[in-house]
């Protein structure tokens, strides 16, 4: 009965670990996303900026499969390039080394220093947390409260571990174990990664080790050996999640994991070496402390050393990894998306969800896209029925099918967006741009409308008299500017531009009034024909709502501000 109790007490343990890890992310995600953004911008050429970002997601995030697994998402989506991503690939590896850090401080012996051992004031930080959820503001992210629950929880989920294990850290199985790995760097290393590959976490396979090291049961050269492979193992995440990925994407984690594999057959080579003269330090019990230094001295190190080849490691993955088939076909017969649509799928990856912040500003730059191109169709159909230009009518038709399938694949995506945790700002975001891109669909079918008028204009040889002419350019010059300031407006969160938009709309829905009123004075005196005169009042009726769905748009961005 104990050996069962010892077991569901370390799955419990672990459980509340990984939980508490995922609690705490999502704080630090939702605390720091609107500079995760800017950073990213910030990586250039420059690789050192790009390790330094790396690591700082990490310590983020806390953990480095979280954060290469967005790294493939940006490079398949077009957002880094290969040359970029060997830098952050590089610092997250480092930025990873804090939560081992933070699992050491359960090694406080001291009793003076008892006090502050984590495992002490866990359970405070917990009800700390969970307070400040039921008493606080309805409707509001307590960020404190979910960090204070997720450390919390981290410790207490420690604590259950070690209370499960140290009754059995005298074991001979244990001993036996550890002595084999000690004496076989293979063995070892294979541990690791297989354990790490497995719970898909290597902050929390870190954290087990050390657990295990609290009874002085890991020799140092079994728990270096696997800490070596546990930095393999954390790569499992990042291949499974280019299955299906582009071939440069697919690079990036291969990049990952010679990385990782580079340093761990380096240092691996060095400690086996090393174990001959120095016999007695090797086969000593390793501490939690001692885990946490070698694993930041490897991390760190594999760094320095692996820096200069960051281009070989870009050039020797493009020599792993083939061009499929599947890429050959889709280059020689590409599908029934255009370009504008391909860019578009490529650029919302799934991956990139691992940060709301980077997948809701990736979305804002697609739905921006999506806007310039109806503001376009709009001038376009415009610019056909003043002119007459009936032959480039199947440009507009073609432009709109396009805006309805961005539509549907942004809506999509943010839809994605929307079951993550997110902020209460970013909800507003993303239901801000669910009606945006609402909005500018409904523009372009006006727009398509208009074409539509212009080619039943055509058919029927309508054609409009000078003064009908004169106020349509009028009209649709101003509804074209409003619906330019509105996109300024949604893409710089511009206060002035919403004023603007706003002015221009009033400007266009009195213009329309008094046109209507004018041509239907004119069509009763005999000055236009009947049938021009329909053609006329539905197309100022198509740009007025156009200029109706600017001024929602602007709204929108006035609820933002």
């Amino acid at each position: 009965m104990s050996y069962l109790s010892s077991l569901f007490s370390l799955f419990g343990g672990l459980g509340m670990f990984l939980y508490g890890m995922t609690i705490m992310s999502d704080g630090m995600q939702k605390a720091a996303s609107s500079k995760m953004s800017k950073f990213l911008n910030i990586v250039t050429e420059n690789r050192i900026m790009a390790v330094l970002l790396g690591a700082g997601i990490t310590a983020l995030v806390q953990s480095s499969s979280a954060t290469t697994v967005m790294v493939v998402g940006f490079v398949n989506a077009g957002i880094l390039n290969l040359s970029q991503s060997v830098g952050i690939i590089m610092g997250a590896n480092i930025g990873t080394t804090i939560t081992a850090w933070m699992v050491s401080l359960t090694q406080v012996s001291s009793s003076a220093l008892s006090f502050f051992k984590p495992e002490f004031f866990a359970p405070l930080l917990v009800g700390f947390g969970a307070f400040r959820f039921l008493f606080g503001k309805k409707g509001n992210d307590d960020l404190l409260a979910n960090f204070c629950i997720g450390v919390g929880l981290i410790f207490i989920g420690l604590e259950f571990m070690s209370s499960a294990v140290s009754p059995y850290a005298d074991s001979p199985i244990f001993s036996r174990a550890f002595q084999v790995m000690g004496g076989n760097p293979v063995l070892g290393i294979l541990a690791g990664a297989i354990v790490t590959g497995l719970i898909q976490s290597s902050a929390a396979s870190v954290s087990i080790l050390q657990t295990l090291a609290l009874s002085g049961a890991v020799p140092r050269a079994a728990g270096f050996y696997i800490t070596l492979g546990q930095n393999i193992g954390t790569c499992v995440t990042a291949m499974l999640s280019s299955a299906g990925a582009s071939r440069t994407a697919k690079r990036a984690a291969v990049i990952h994991l010679l990385f990782n594999v580079c340093g761990a057959v380096i240092f691996g080579i060095i400690i086996f070496f090393m174990s001959f003269p120095f016999a007695h330090f090797f086969q000593g019990g390793l501490s939690p402390v001692e885990i946490s230094l070698f694993h930041t001295i490897f991390n760190v190190s594999c760094t320095i050393i692996l820096y200069p080849f960051g281009d070989a490691l870009v050039n020797l993955s493009g020599k792993l990894v083939l061009e499929s088939s599947k890429d050959k076909e889709e280059a020689e017969n590409p599908n029934h998306y255009t370009e504008v649509e391909k860019n578009l799928i490529q650029h919302l990856d799934l991956r990139i969800l691992e940060s709301p912040a980077i997948a809701i500003s990736a979305t804002k730059t697609e739905v921006i896209n999506m806007a310039r191109i109806t503001a376009e169709n709009i001038r376009h159909a415009s610019d056909i029925l003043l002119n007459e230009n009936v032959a480039e009518i199947p440009e507009v038709f073609a432009r709109e099918t396009i805006i309805d399938n961005m539509q549907k694949l942004l809506t999509e995506y943010l839809i994605h967006i929307g079951n993550l945790s997110l902020n209460e700002m970013q909800k507003l975001e993303v239901t801000n741009m669910f009606n945006t891109i609402t909005d500018i669909e409904r523009a372009a079918d006006h727009a398509n409308n208009i074409a539509e008028q212009a080619q039943y204009a055509d058919e029927h040889n309508i054609s409009f008299s000078e003064i009908g002419q004169d106020d349509l350019r009028k009209i649709s010059d101003k509804v074209i500017e409003s619906f330019n300031s509105s996109i300024d407006a949604f893409e710089r969160n511009d206060l002035e531009a919403v004023v603007r938009t706003a002015h221009l709309e009033d400007q266009v829905d009195e213009m329309e009034e008094d046109m209507r009123e004018t041509h239907i004075l004119r069509l009763s005196s005999g000055e236009c024909v009947p049938q021009a005169g329909v053609v006329f009042l539905d197309v100022i009726s198509d740009l007025e709502r156009i200029s109706d769905h600017a001024d929602n748009i602007a709204d929108y961005v006035k609820a933002m501000i």
